[in-house]
């Protein structure tokens, strides 16, 4: 690796900008303001929020985060253009506006393919290499830390060198600290990068700091991204969860990971005594999430629910004797778990180590571990499926250890109707009503909802509440359906998922039957029994 050992290793975050230019995402100033926290959290040096005198939003971002944001690790940095073709930095509002923010950094978006420069802003390519050389000096004569993202660098390098190299040398030798190389179009490969970086750190000297930011147009933005490093990268820019428009930018997750893990960089800088760093990697992960409301991708590298998920019965058999077998590192460095994933896959080592991780020590037991390794692959034969659904699988592994299931209410009869009044376009109206036995007395109860589902759910809720007053604080907040055998029609099996959450935790189950109600009401009374007992309610 050609960085330079004394160099420290900068590691830039453009989820507020970048990232949320991703189709469908729309971040408040409050969001922005809950986001950035948790990135100075996690250990970052830069945190990049927004274009301030272009857009009102990310202007009135910078002007509470000065009164509001307190960081310990990172520094926070505006976003803007370099200044227009024919005038002077100093008298470009847009320029003023990037000062008038209070950041102390600077990233500089600037034109580094000459096709850009004369097509785009439809000025020479000579005005343009003065217009980054102006724009550079004058903000860092306002005391700024500029970073120079040097645009449409890799494509321009492709077509003319000489001047993309020009252009680079030009930010450099007007006070920039920083030029970033950027694959704005996201189309190179590994190869490609490496060479292209490896010529630049040459012209530029051993000193000057070169970034990478990599969008994922290729599929090889993370990619990129190491290998841009290992060309002489010491400066790398990404989003979390490798948010960003198209395909994304590099995930800033998975590059800081692999750095660290793989190369052995101490790239994330955490303030002494202060949580952060690779074991806060999944939590924050998620909790980004949450607030940009995009749900996470189960298959992310290091920090998805799937990254350290088993489902093969050799896999289990395996981890079994030593993890490490099939893992590339432990989840616990990077705030994660494994899982086993029972499915008609699993062998007696998956239901053994799925115990283990539920809380139950199978072993020693091999007729219990046999009956529930036949009845998981028969249930799943007939539409059932576990590896998503593992409150279901405990409820039916407790069934097989003790002989049946807690008996929280026993269940007389439900039915539920739907009623439209009016011709087409009129709302349908959907009522339940759900008769059980629940302490000790027999309770009727008639709920109603946007459908039937929804009102079978109310219905059974105000059964239940008076003897399990905890079922107040659940909610059904995810509800999935999926048709089995189609080519039956109306007459296919039907399986549904869902998930609840109490405000603390959340589980999901599954149900299986002939239409879509009574497999939903299974997955619904499954999920209020496995409420209650983790909340360790006893039946009543």
């Amino acid at each position: 690796m050609s960085v330079p050992a004394s160099t420290p290793f900068q590691v830039y975050d453009t989820t507020l900008r970048d990232g949320a230019q991703q189709e469908g995402m729309n971040l408040s100033v409050a969001d922005k303001l809950a986001i950035a926290p948790l990135l100075d959290e996690l250990g970052v040096g830069f945190i990049e929020g927004g274009w301030p005198g272009a857009v009102p939003k990310d202007t009135e971002f910078f002007k509470r985060a000065a009164k509001e944001l307190d960081f310990r690790n990172a520094e926070l940095a505006a976003f803007g253009s370099t200044r227009k073709a024919g005038t002077r930095a100093v008298d470009d509002p847009q320029v003023r506006a990037l000062v008038d923010s209070e950041a102390p950094v600077v990233a500089l978006v600037a034109k580094h393919d000459l096709r850009h420069a004369e097509r785009a802003l439809r000025t020479t390519g000579d005005e343009n290499i003065a217009m980054i050389a102006d724009t550079v000096a004058f903000l860092v004569r306002e005391g700024r830390r500029v970073v120079v993202d040097a645009e449409h660098f890799f494509d321009g390098y492709r077509f003319d060198p000489a001047y993309s190299r020009a252009a680079v040398l030009a930010g450099f030798e007007a006070g920039a600290e920083v030029v970033a190389l950027c694959d704005t179009n996201g189309g190179m490969v590994p190869a490609w990068v490496a060479e292209i970086v490896h010529e630049i750190r040459g012209a530029v000297g051993p000193d000057a700091v070169l970034g990478i930011h990599a969008h994922n147009d290729s599929g090889c933005a993370v990619a990129n991204t190491l290998a841009a490093v290992e060309a002489g990268c010491s400066h790398v820019q990404g989003t979390v969860n490798g948010y960003g428009e198209r395909t994304g930018n590099a995930d800033l997750l998975s590059v800081v990971a692999n750095l660290q893990l793989k190369y052995g960089l101490p790239v994330l800088k955490v303030a002494d005594g202060l949580p952060g760093g690779l074991p806060e990697l999944t939590r924050i992960a998620h909790a980004i999430s949450e607030i940009t409301n995009i749900s996470p991708f189960a298959r992310s590298p290091y920090v998805g629910a799937s990254a350290f998920a088993h489902k093969a019965g050799i896999h289990a058999s395996a981890i079994k004797v030593d993890p490490d077998l099939y893992q590339h590192i432990d989840p616990a460095t990077v705030g994660n778990d494994m899982r086993m994933l029972i499915s008609d896959m699993a062998g007696r080592a998956s239901i053994e180590l799925k115990g283990r991780e539920l809380g139950f020590d199978l072993s020693g037991r091999p007729e219990l571990l046999g009956r529930v390794t036949d009845r998981v692959k028969d249930a799943e034969a007939n539409g059932y499926t576990y590896e998503a659904a593992d409150a279901s699988f405990e409820l039916l592994l407790l069934e097989e250890i003790d002989g049946h299931r807690p008996q929280y209410f026993r269940v007389e009869s439900w039915r539920t109707i739907v009623e439209r009044s009016g011709g087409r376009g009129t709302p349908a109206t959907a009522e339940a009503t759900v008769k059980l036995h629940a302490g000790g007395e027999r309770v009727v109860s008639t709920g109603e909802g946007n459908g039937p589902v929804n009102a079978l759910d109310h219905a059974l809720r105000q059964a239940l509440v008076l003897v399990y007053p905890e079922l107040e604080t659940f909610e059904l907040i995810d509800f999935k359906v999926r048709i089995l055998d189609s080519m039956h029609g109306t007459d296919a099996v039907t399986r549904v998922l869902i998930e609840m959450t109490d405000g603390q935790h959340s589980w999901s189950t599954v149900g299986v039957g002939p239409n879509l109600l009574e497999a939903s009401w299974e997955a619904l009374t499954d999920s209020a029994i496995w409420g209650l007992r983790h909340r360790g309610v006893t039946p009543r």
